[in-house]
């Protein structure tokens, strides 16, 4: 039987007594109680050791709750060693209420096991920077709180900085400038500090030294059958060839006609698109996509699937789905310059011509090796930002020999490059957007002259539909604009527009929308609408719109060559 309810308990409980743990070596208001003479009673090193083991124990409370929280059978076993410990220096101190509080939590613990059982997250050494920097600062809060809380037992008046420089040498073990009147004060500030910068030190080595886990990785078989899958399915989803990412894993169903492709991200199992492969073998990739996610307590999440995909994971899955957006296809058979609708983009396309500029639109299997290589390395300067962004709606490399069928359209000028699309196959009729580069200093129109000419020449490439980008809220900028839209709907609107300032949200729709594209809605599925603003974070992560305190992606890169190669 699910008891589920467990693991919240545990948590807020495991919070509760490490708070109350520390709040006994901080603060020494019971010193002056009258429970607090039973202490006299007790050897002074006793005492001394119990309130800064408190201190300790604590803080290591505090951080495995939200462990707790998620089932994760290591913090368990911590835990289960450190309430008893707990336990012990209530009963040193007096404070049998806390002692009982820390028993009852342990003993909830042994009786509910069964919902403890969820593995380690993978592991990368910047988990260990992130603690150092963490524990230092709580290190030097809880150092300050210490050293001050005795006013009266400090000799003269040290100054914020004396204090400051007591704390700092103190948590390496050195005593500093405060002197105390009281031997069991001093024995005790000295302790408590050395016990945080070693709990401090020790994790931080303990992260550092530990063997990493490997990052997510496509593996050559995985890729080989993934293709596979994309040969006799990929025209499902337009997003299908995205999976193919080298820093995404897969799950395959037991049969191995479906797959998902997937990354975690901040403790979410984030996938995209729809599940590649047989549509009858979806629910089962997905039976065991959610069981990796409940194996190691992730929140499974997936961005960008489509309406049928959505359908197939709220059933299966028992997840809730919401429209994020829309995704722009162009129908090349309905494709047209001619209109009044049309002016603007006629207009910029007949501009451009004029000032000498021309498009190739090619297959990169019929690029050369030294074309590659020079598309590669102007996308790579032309890029805004110094991350590599996309996830979803992005493959990541340029010009590997395994992506032949990919569609390179590129725009001169005197000979020089001077912007670049890139297309990943949709099934074999049709292609989506991955790549849209262009020299800074290029005349506007660029991005629209090369998508125009790419769809002009689609039908002798055997192509008949094209994905352009991803309209992040589509529908709300396109009604919230119209007359008689309401102020929720106004408001709602008026934000999107403030956030395109990072985003670019309306400058997409508007780009999008120039060439009279069939909207077609994309979701997000979610468990429950509290994991909404976490799963939206690991998505900002997940495509590098956020990136603090992570490792910058290499930039895209082509296969080495040989000189053999070059030459051909």
């Amino acid at each position: 039987m699910k008891r589920s309810w467990i693991r919240a308990v545990a948590a807020y409980a495991s919070l509760v007594v490490g708070l109350l743990d520390i709040s006994k070596a901080v603060f020494p208001r019971f010193e002056h109680s009258r429970m607090g003479e039973w202490t006299d009673l007790l050897p002074g090193i006793v005492t001394t050791f119990a309130r800064a083991s408190s201190l300790v124990v604590g803080i290591m409370l505090i951080m495995l709750a939200h462990a707790l929280r998620r089932g994760k059978v290591r913090a368990w076993r911590a835990v289960v060693v450190l309430l008893p410990v707990s336990a012990a220096v209530s009963f040193v101190h007096l404070r049998p209420a806390s002692a009982v509080i820390s028993l009852a939590l342990l003993a909830l613990l042994v009786w509910g096991r069964g919902e403890f059982a969820a593995l380690p997250d993978p592991r990368s050494r910047w988990r260990a920077l992130g603690n150092l920097l963490v524990l230092g600062a709580i290190d030097v809060g809880l150092g300050y709180l210490i050293v001050s809380a005795r006013p009266h037992v400090i000799v003269g008046r040290p100054s914020v900085l004396d204090r400051l420089e007591h704390v700092l040498l103190g948590l390496v073990g050195i005593e500093g400038p405060v002197t105390f009147t009281v031997e069991r004060v001093s024995d005790l500030v000295y302790f408590s500090l050395v016990a945080l910068g070693t709990l401090t030190a020790v994790s931080t080595l303990h992260l550092a030294l530990r063997p990493e886990r490997p990052a997510a990785e496509l593996t050559e078989d995985d890729e080989r059958r993934l293709r596979a899958l994309l040969a006799q399915h990929g025209e499902r989803d337009s997003l299908g060839y995205f999976a193919l990412r080298r820093d995404k894993s897969v799950l395959f169903s037991p049969s191995g006609k479906a797959a998902i492709a997937y990354r975690v991200v901040s403790g979410v199992m984030l996938a995209s698109g729809d599940p590649i492969g047989d549509r009858e073998a979806w629910p089962a990739a997905i039976k065991v996509f959610m069981n990796e996610a409940r194996r190691h307590a992730w929140v499974p999440a997936v961005i960008g699937c489509g309406e049928t995909g959505g359908e197939v994971w709220t059933r299966e899955a028992r997840l809730s789905a919401l429209e994020i957006g829309d995704e722009a296809i162009v129908d090349v058979a309905d494709f047209t310059l001619e209109g009044r609708a049309m002016r603007n983009v006629r207009q910029m396309v007949n501009r451009t011509e004029r000032n000498g500029y021309t498009c190739h639109v090619r297959r990169t299997a019929d690029l050369t090796a030294q074309e590659r290589e020079r598309v590669q390395q102007a996308a790579d300067s032309w890029r805004g930002t110094e991350t590599e962004r996309g996830y979803s709606m992005a493959l990541g490399r340029l010009g590997d020999p395994a992506d032949s069928q990919c569609l390179v359209a590129t725009a001169h000028k005197d000979g020089e490059l001077k912007a670049v699309l890139h297309f990943v196959p949709w099934g074999p009729h049709g292609i989506s957007l991955d790549l849209m580069r262009r020299d800074r200093g290029a005349d506007p129109g660029l991005n629209e002259f090369l998508i125009v000419k790419t769809l002009q020449a689609a039908p002798a490439l055997g192509i008949t539909q094209v994905s352009l980008n991803f309209a992040m809220f589509r529908a709300v900028l396109a009604r919230g604009e119209r007359l008689g839209a309401g102020p929720v709907l106004r408001a709602w609107r008026a934000l999107l527009i403030f956030l395109s300032h990072w985003f670019q949200i309306e400058s997409l729709y508007r780009f999008n929308a120039k060439f009279r594209p069939i909207w077609e809605p994309r979701f997000v599925v979610y468990p429950n609408a509290r994991d909404l603003p976490r799963i939206g974070v690991s998505a900002l992560q997940a495509e590098a719109f956020i990136t603090l305190g992570r490792p910058r992606r290499p930039r895209l890169r082509l296969p080495r060559l040989r000189p053999a190669q070059l030459t051909s």
